[in-house]
């Protein structure tokens, strides 16, 4: 869902019975997002939540992409969110997620996307991709790498568990968390931005994201991407799933 108001455009996921997991109809919805966000000299701001009050983003639905069996399969369904994903880290407008639940998995990997990440107080997040024998499939690394300290990065995903908003932020992934009303308070943050020019909100944004529009970025980008789409076909993984799925079911 797509909202504009006060020079922000809103980009709500709208599937709180599936955590707000990412499928392909959220993909071309958050490719609309970024297409007006864009284009229209009006939006000022993109922000991306999730609906209700217990998810962000849950990542991508495995009911959907568990069906995708081989490399190829994969990596077609990989390659779609992460050009997503680099048009979301390189557009020329401030971005911001507001994690209003849980984050984990390709949600943290859309959050890392954006250029600033605030976080309801004791929201859990987690690159858990580990976990399913498979690495961040949408460029998330590869984004975390330049927007932490190395270590940290590093830890967060080799370690693959959640940690609380206050975490995230002590260690720099989040930038601010709320307590309560969370979309006035992020109003309130951007309320800095909103009254300046367009203009330079984009010559500020091409000057940071310049050193991203690069064929060496590009290319650590989708080599991630197309590493992830290998493990996937793996039977680790396919065991991993099944074995996440079953515990999930019962």
């Amino acid at each position: 869902m797509i909202e504009k108001q006060q020079g922000i455009a809103w980009f709500t996921i709208c599937r709180p019975t599936r955590r707000n997991a990412i499928d392909y109809t959220v993909m071309d919805e958050l490719h609309e997002a970024i297409e007006l966000a864009e284009q229209d000299d009006e939006v000022k701001v993109l922000v991306i939540t999730g609906a209700g009050e217990d998810a962000f983003c849950a990542g991508g639905d495995l009911q959907v992409f568990h069906q995708l069996k081989t490399k190829e399969e994969a990596y077609a369904m990989l390659a779609k969110m992460g050009n997503i994903l680099y048009r979301l880290l390189t557009l020329p407008k401030p971005t911001v997620a507001l994690i209003n639940g849980i984050a984990v998995g390709g949600g943290c990997e859309l959050a890392t996307a954006c250029d600033f990440r605030f976080a309801r107080a004791g929201a859990r997040l987690g690159f858990v991709q580990a976990n399913l024998a498979i690495t961040t499939g949408w460029g998330g690394a590869t984004m975390l790498f330049e927007k932490m300290a190395y270590d940290k990065a590093l830890h967060l995903l080799l370690q693959a568990q959640t940690i609380t908003a206050e975490e995230a932020e002590r260690i720099g992934f989040v930038h601010r968390t709320f307590h309560h009303s969370l979309r006035e308070q992020c109003e309130k943050e951007m309320s800095g931005y909103t009254n300046k020019s367009t203009h330079v909100l984009r010559a500020y944004k091409e000057a940071a994201t310049k050193r991203w529009k690069t064929e060496e970025f590009r290319r650590r980008f989708f080599a991630e991407i197309e590493q992830c789409a290998h493990l996937w076909e793996s039977e680790e993984h396919e065991q991993a799933v099944q074995s996440f799925l079953a515990k999930r079911n019962k």
